[in-house]
This record gives C-alpha cells, structure tokens and sequence, in this order.
C-alpha cells in the first residue's frame, strides 16, 4: 500500500508532466504558470484536510505563487496563518506537514506566523512586505485571512513602499551592471526582464492604481498601445523562462551560452551561414528588455507622480522644452511631429543643461512614438546633421545623450547601420557586451578621460586628452571602429566605408575625415603590436611610427585602443596590457620626434637609469660591474632600468651561485607579482616554472627567459592571483622558499595536467592554431598559439618546448577573456628540418586541444 507522500507526489509529477507536455504543444505559457499553480493548489489542500489542523488556521499563497503564477521548477512560497502561536502539540503536526510538503517533490519556502507577526516582519523587510501584497488563500480559515488582508493593507504605506522598491530595483541593476545587454542575462532579475515588470506591478497595487496593464491604461498612467507592448513583452519573458526551467530540468533564469542555441531551437529559429540560431534568439531579448526599460521609466514616472504631487510650474528652457521639477518637458504634446529636428535638440539641450535629471514621461512617451519620423530625408537634412555633430561636441553630457539615443531607438533610427548591431551578440570569447553596447562603452572610457574628477584612474590618458584638440573626433570614430561587426568581411575596412560616408554627409574637415578613417581602419594595430611583437626591435617601433605618420594620430590611437580594450570586458584590461600600449606609446613618439630608433642609444640610457637607481640603495659603484658583464644587449633592451637596477642589486654577489636564487617583489605596475629566477641553465628550466605557476593557480602575464654569458638562466615572470592583495610578503617568502626548493630538488616533471575549459569556452570552443615563422634575419622563430584558455596551457607549451629542446626567449602571454593569444620567441637551430618542424607543431597542437 503507497504511503500518503508517494501518491501525494505521484498525483502531482504526474499533473505537472501533463502541463508541461501540453505546453510543448500549445506554447501558451499563461495557461502552464495557472495549471501549474492550480495543480500545487489542489495537492496542498488535500495535505491540509489530511492532517485536520485547527478551523482558525489558514494556508496561504505568497509571492509568486500568490500571484497565481508558477513556473515548472519554481520554489512554492507559502505562509500558515495562526490566530496564535502553536503549542508543541500544534507545533509538532505543522512541522510534519512541511516536511510532507518537502517530500511530494515541492521547494517549498515556508513560513508560520500570526497576523501580529505578519505585520511585525512586513514592517522591517520590504521582501515580506511584497510576498505579502500577493498573498492568496489557498485552504482554511477565510475569515482569518480576510483579517490579515485588511490589517496588512491599513498598515501599507504607498509612498514608503515605492520608495524602498526604487532603491531595491536600482541595487539589483546595478548587481547586473546597469544593462540589459548581457551575453547572459538572468530574463527575470536582469534590468529589462521580468522583474522590473513585477516592480511596476506591485508599487501600482500597493498605492491602488491597478492591479494589470489593462488597468494602468485605464488609469492613464500609459496609452493601450504601451499596455499591449509592456503584456507583450512579459508573455515573451514568461515563455522563455518556462523553456529554460524544461530545458534544464530545474530552476534556471539565465540565458547562458550553453542553453541558448537549445532554447533558440524550441523557438523554431534555424542556425544560417551568416547567424547562430542563437543569435536571433538573443536579439530579440535585448530588443524587448529595450522596450520594457523604456516603458518602465515612463511608469515609474507617473506612478511617482500620483504618489508625490508636486506643483508642475514650467520653466521656459527654449521655445520648444520647459525645464519642470528637474525634468525636461516639451512645449506642446506636437512639439515633434511639428518639428522632426526637435528629436535631436532635445538630447542637445539636456547635454547643456547639466542641472535636468532626465525627460518626463510625456516626453519620453513622445519621443518613442517620434521615432519613426526618422527617416531618409531627416537623415539627409543639414539642419539635423549640424544637431547630431553639436551632440557629440557638447563639453558634457555627451554619454548620458547617447545611451538615452540608442535607449530610445533615435540613435539607430540616424545611423541605419548602427541599428543592425543593437543587441548583436560577439563570440569572440571576451567581449562581455553586445556590440552597440560595446560601442557606447568606448565613447563613455573616452569621455572619462576629458573628466578631472576620472584623471586619478588613467592619468597618462587624461594628460594627452587634456592637449589633443578637438577630442569628438575620437568618439566619431568609436562610433565607427565596430560598426561593421557581424556583416562578414574585415570589419575594420566595411566601417571605414561607413565613416567615410558619416564624415561627408556631415562636412567634416579633410584632416579630420582622414584621422577617422585611419582609426576605423587601425583600431586594432597598436594592440597587436603591443601585445605580439617585440619591442625591444627597433624595426618595430620604426614600423609602428611609420604607420601612425605623426604625434596626432599617434596620440588619437593610443587613446582609442585603451578605451577599445577597457569596453570588452573587466577581465580583459589590466596594467600589464597598459604599460605596453605606454611603452609602445613613448617609444614611438621618441622616433616621430626626430629621433632614429638605435639599439646604442636605447642601452646606453637604460644602463644609466638602471646606475642611477642603484645608487639610491648603496651599492659600492662597481658593483654592477662583475654581473653586467654578463649579460649581452638583448637583456637591457628587454627591461625597464628598474627591473635591471633590482636583479643587479639581488644578483651582483651571486653570480656563481651553486644554488638557484628565486627573488620575488610586487610589480612595479601596480598590478602581480614580479618573479626573477637565476640558476644553471637547464632544458626544462621555462616547464618546471611553468609547472610550479599552474599548480598555484597563478596566472602568467609575461616571460623575459634570458642566457647570461656564464651559462646562466635568468629569467623573469609576472603573474596574477586575487590572493596577493592580501598578505602579499607571507606570498612572496612562500613563492621564494617553494620554487627554490623545486629547482633545486629536480624532481621529474609531473605530465601535464589537461584543465578544464571553462563554460563558456566549453560552449564556443575555437580552434587551436599554431604560426612558426623565422624571423627576418633567420634568427629566431616567432611562433604564436592561439587556443581556449585553460589551467595548465602554458606547462603543456612548454613541455613540448623540452621535449624539442629548444630554447625560449621571451614570451608574451596574453589573455583575452576566455581565449588566449601567446607569443614565443625561440630559437630555430632545432627546427630547421622540415619533417621536424611538421611534428612540432602536430605535437604542439594536440597539447592545446582539450
């Protein structure tokens, strides 16, 4: 015979799997979140009367479920109501039904208070307040119900409730970085989703404004159009959640990479040559969260405005805008269709008028059904074309009109090709933004460096920012440097065609056309040589200086690279990346100034600087002598005067040294460790390190591996880990005591370990290459690796490295979110065979696959 829990549960998997199937049938998802709920409803009642509890009691619903809404694997929040508190007897039969609840496969959130109570926590948490504000009974005492219901409602305090649930909303947005363009976003508590949706919902009913869209619209507080759209949005958000809940087979709201081409698919939507299926799914996302965000900002307006009346007294901003209670109004309910150029002088005046927090309601409403006006003869209009450059010279404001443009569909509306990149979603493995989003990103890291009060974040930045003339050419061009993103073809040469146009259609200067141009063009060379050459070749400072031609393009790249790398992602950036794109910076400016790159001329001033530095530590003035000595140019031209003044200090003594010397110091970047290793020469030395690092979990920026003349290794790392904010000496002795002891002992090298790719690379996996190529002079080979990042990829380099013995160089370790693009350069005397270079890089490719 069952037990009453397995046919409780039985009866109810077996209702929920009839609704869920019919679902896949139907797709109406309101019909799935009631059967749901009335499924749950009906199992719980039959719990209730099995256990006979006190008439005076009563089960109540909260929360979503007491919206009548419940999702396939949603928690079931409920409230058990008590006249008063239970004694053990009454105590003992409650905790056996929760557990009943718990084991007929619920997830239940549970709570048993009196009406007292009730109001006691409602008071003190704004979570149990809003669970409470959709309380529904599902069985028991409806006139203890009713009683709560009444006290709850006199002691709800409207304006207090709207205030707490802004605050509420505004943290929550800002826990998802204030966008509802993610690559993964959560579609119910990621800004745009269902959430915000909800928000709107509950501060409408606590101030008794209405309890649905139909209901707001009835009240005014938005058009039926806006109140279809918002319903619209909402069933849009519900289906997918539902899907993904399916899908995984619990709870999931979150759009990750590796759900999305599945959940697309349900949708019907197919994976072409040109777009993932994915890619049409998220699209539409980003375009209804859009809409939602839009239209929530109107609400919340209007519904602040019933709850805090405030004399509305215009304050004549033009003939076209008033300035009312901080907000910017337009004149007349027509002040758009009147005039179409008030589309753009709009966002022009708030630009200039700092003071406005932002546009009223009517005329945001009005401003989104303008929209349209927007057209071929707008775009063509010279008038309109001066207000969108005044725009974009504007000393303040600029970003905030911008994002209010692409918020309000007016940005995609002027620049057609722009509008084909909203909410378009990039697979390289770190952009962590859809592109439009990405775009505006740049323009923002731009605008910052104008700023004084940004000046302390990127200060060499904010010095040439301060002295470049004309600095809206550079948004210009981040408008343009990714515009072309997703149409097939090198991007940067399709958006130099559309900036070209941009810049021709809006009278645009020779001199500036070209250096936008230039930098649509270029945006991605000054990263490229930073991060892959050698900078330490003259020939490549040389290059370099001869692309950029002089200081102002020199300056316009460097300022939108850096602003390019910082809008991917926050993992993307970090000092090391910097103090390339810096070196790279000076170095050329050195050569456009006259002067010729000579290897002479750069050894002679590092060795000063490097003298000068040691004197400062009391070093005897020869003895730098006996250690330089060893080494040949190549290590000077690799390092900073201050790298060289600190391993002469560490080494000058130890030159002979019998025993592996392992000094370890916080980089001088600001950001890692800098780690110098200095012992006999051996074949596996660059594996055994690398072996050590991988094991800590230490993330590798860069490796200068340099041979002094006496057959030493000395070699150089700086390494990452969150750990060495903290404690970092106990870090440093532990670093210098642990690799000592591991050189020293020369135990065989453990095989490489064979990480695991991350998710996200688990879901957009590329293809591991690898490049050998000699040098110019024959040399040295330069081989690049390029391969989804994972723990123990560079031990496993390196081992292949040992096994051919070839020597490291130098090597330029560089991570782009989830993908990373390594240099090396080595020597080539093992690799002059053909058949051995074939099977080099066979070998090195299968390290790298997983």
């Amino acid at each position: 015979m069952q037990t009453p829990a397995l046919s409780f549960k039985e009866e109810l998997k077996s209702a929920q799997l009839i609704v869920i199937n019919a679902f896949k049938e139907n797709h109406k998802a309101e019909q799935l979140l009631h059967d749901l709920c009335r499924n749950v409803d009906q199992q719980l009642s039959k719990i209730w009367r099995h256990f006979e509890f006190p008439k005076e009691a009563a089960l109540v619903a909260v929360g979503g479920y007491g919206r009548g809404e419940l999702f396939p694997y949603s928690d079931v929040d409920v409230l058990i109501l008590l006249q008063e508190r239970p004694d053990a007897a009454l105590r003992e039969k409650l905790e056996k039904l929760v557990q009943l609840f718990w084991d007929i496969g619920l997830d239940i959130g549970h709570s048993i208070r009196t009406i007292d109570e009730c109001l006691q926590e409602s008071a003190a948490d704004i979570t149990v307040q809003t669970s409470l504000l959709e309380a529904r009974l599902v069985t028991g005492s409806r006139k203890l119900f009713k009683e709560m219901q009444q006290r709850y409602t006199e002691a709800l305090h409207p304006q207090k409730f709207f205030q707490e649930k802004l605050l509420e909303l505004q943290q929550r947005h800002v826990k998802y970085e204030d966008t509802p363009y993610s690559l993964e976003p959560n579609c119910k508590e990621s800004p745009g989703g269902l959430r915000d949706l909800q928000v709107i919902l509950w501060v409408a009913k606590a101030a008794s404004l209405g309890n649905s869209w139909r209901e707001l619209a009835e009240r005014g507080l938005i058009t039926d159009v806006e109140a279809r759209q918002l319903k619209r949005n909402e069933r849009a958000f519900k289906d997918i959640r539902i899907r993904l809940h399916i899908y995984a087979g619990r709870r999931e709201d979150r759009l990750i990479f590796d759900v999305q081409t599945a959940i697309a698919e349900t949708f019907g939507f197919k994976t072409t040559e040109s777009r993932r299926a994915s890619e049409h799914l998220m699209q539409r996302y980003y375009w209804a969260a859009k809409a939602v965000t839009q239209l929530n900002t109107v609400l919340l307006q209007n519904i602040e405005a019933v709850l805090f009346p405030q004399p509305s007294v215009p304050r004549p901003i033009n003939e076209h805008f008033n300035e009312v209670n901080g907000f910017i109004d337009i004149a007349r309910d027509d002040t758009f269709e009147a005039n179409p150029s008030t589309i753009l002088e709009v966002f022009l005046a708030m630009a200039r008028h700092g003071e406005l927090k932002g546009m009223t309601a009517r005329t945001l409403r009005a401003l989104w059904h303008a929209r349209l006006l927007i057209d071929a003869e707008f775009r063509h209009d010279i008038f309109n074309r001066s207000l969108f450059l005044q725009i974009l010279q504007s000393p303040q404001g600029i970003t905030h009109a911008l994002r209010r443009m692409n918020q309000m569909s007016i940005l995609g509306r002027y620049l057609p090709n722009f509008r084909r990149i909203i909410g378009q979603m990039q697979h390289d493995l770190f952009h962590a933004y859809t592109v439009d989003q990405h775009i505006l990103m740049v323009v923002r890291n731009l605008r910052r460096f104008t700023m004084p009060e940004h000046a302390h974040e990127y200060p060499f930045c904010s010095q040439l920012m301060a002295n470049f003339n004309q600095p809206w050419v550079l948004y210009i061009a981040a408008l343009f440097h990714d515009i072309a993103k997703g149409r097939g073809g090198d991007h940067s040469i399709l958006g130099m065609a559309d900036a070209k146009k941009f810049c021709y259609d809006h009278g645009l200067s020779k001199a500036n056309t070209e250096l936008i141009i230039f930098l649509v063009q270029n945006h991605l060379t000054m990263s490229h040589v930073a991060q892959k050459q050698d900078l330490s070749d003259p020939d490549v400072i040389q290059n370099f200086a001869n692309i950029v031609k002089d200081e102002r393009h020199l300056t316009a790249l460097y300022l939108l690279t850096v602003s390019d790398i910082r809008g991917t992602s926050p993992k993307v950036w970090n000092a090391w990346k910097g103090k390339l794109l810096e070196d790279l910076y000076r170095m050329a400016l050195r050569v456009l100034g006259g002067e010729a790159p000579s290897k002479d001329r750069e050894l002679k001033n590092r060795q000063e600087d490097a003298l000068k530095a040691l004197r400062l530590y009391g070093l005897a003035p020869d003895a730098h002598e006996k250690f330089w000595q060893q080494l040949d140019v190549a290590y000077f031209l690799r390092h900073d005067a201050s790298d060289i003044a600190w391993q002469t200090r560490a080494l000058h003594d130890r030159i002979d040294s019998q025993t592996p010397v392992v000094k370890c110091r916080l980089s001088p970047i600001g950001e890692g460790l800098q780690i110098t290793v200095y012992v006999k020469d051996q074949p596996d030395l660059f594996a055994r390190i690398c072996n050590y690092f991988d094991g800590k979990n230490f993330g590798i920026l860069d490796a200068k591996i340099h041979t002094s003349k006496n057959g030493y290794a000395l070699d150089t790392f700086l390494v990452i880990e969150p750990a060495f904010a903290n404690n970092y000496r106990d870090i440093i002795n532990l670093i210098e005591h642990e690799l000592t002891e591991i050189l020293t002992r020369q135990t065989p090298l453990s095989p490489p370990n064979r990480g695991r790719l991350s998710r996200m690379s688990r879901t957009f996996p590329i293809v591991p290459t690898v490049d050998l190529r000699p040098d110019d002079r024959g040399q040295y080979y330069l081989l690049s690796i390029s391969a989804n990042d994972r723990n123990g990829l560079l031990y496993a380099v390196a081992n292949i490295l040992t096994k051919y013995k070839i020597n490291l160089h130098t090597a330029k370790i560089m991570t782009l979110g989830e993908r990373v693009e390594d240099v090396f350069i080595v020597d080539g005397q093992a690799l002059q065979g053909a058949r051995s270079q074939i099977q080099f890089e066979t070998d090195l490719l299968d390290a790298l696959r997983i």
